[in-house]
């Protein structure tokens, strides 16, 4: 028999959202990226 771990049990959706994680949903929400990166695109080589 094959012993499992705690994140097989289904524990990992419990986890606390980092600092981190919340300002990079925050930033996806409020920038517009596809609007920046085309305003960007023609100076990139």
């Amino acid at each position: 028999m094959k012993q499992t771990s705690l994140s097989a049990g289904g524990f990992d959706r419990y986890t606390k959202q980092t600092r981190r994680a919340a300002f990079l949903a925050e930033m996806d929400r409020v920038v517009p990226w596809q609007e920046l990166c085309g305003l960007i695109e023609p100076f990139c080589w």
